[in-house]
């Protein structure tokens, strides 16, 4: 089989959210696989090169909007929530407790998240909602803490995000695929054609 999508997300990321509900489904068309990879964009990035956007743009009203317009153009449920840049950092540490073990299992998990942040305006930097979500995907109480409190889980994290930065992502949705790097939703129209046809 050829070579997989690596698709970098914050839980926190409208257009990282949108990209969630599309990615899967390019990526069977040309028989790839997707690893999804949840990273924070914050503090753990610390490369004087990369590219930051200020939180107060993250919040604006441009992308308020353009978020809802680019889920409408895709057909996808959007509600703008009413904390938007939620601190991520707890859930993605239980996506890759959970998608280490169990892949399908942790995408289900992260699939929930988003529509739990996007979609039902729910607070996912709240413990208490994770570990709804946590309970209904078949997690038990003792794996939830351990997932989202063992110092081992924040070290998994971590390494993850110092992975990501060593590769080049600054942003999310971010995707590479055999070395070629792709940043957007407005970017996968190109990736689409890498997958079709091979490199440019």
């Amino acid at each position: 089989m050829s070579a997989p999508i690596d698709f970098f997300f914050d839980f926190a990321s409208p257009y990282g959210y949108i990209a969630s509900q599309q990615i899967d489904k390019l990526a069977a068309q040309y028989g790839r696989s997707v690893t999804w990879r949840a990273i924070v964009l914050d503090a753990n990035f610390q490369s004087l090169e990369r590219i930051r956007i200020p939180s107060n743009i993250m919040r604006s009203d441009y992308i308020r909007r353009d978020a809802e317009r680019l889920a409408a153009y895709y057909a996808t449920p959007y509600k703008t929530p009413s904390n938007l840049g939620a601190h991520t950092e707890q859930a993605a540490r239980i996506f890759h407790w959970v998608h280490d073990r169990q892949p399908e299992q942790g995408r289900d998990f992260a699939h929930r998240v988003l529509k739990a942040y996007f979609v039902d305006d729910q607070n996912i930097a709240a413990e208490k909602v994770l570990q709804a979500i946590a309970t209904d995907i078949g997690l038990s109480a003792e794996d939830f803490q351990e997932a989202s409190a063992n110092p081992a889980s924040r070290a998994r994290l971590k390494a993850e995000v110092d992975m990501a930065e060593a590769r080049g992502v600054f942003g999310s949705p971010f995707f590479i695929v055999e070395g070629e790097r792709f940043w957007g939703n407005d970017r996968l129209p190109q990736l689409e054609r890498w997958l079709a046809k091979g490199p440019y």
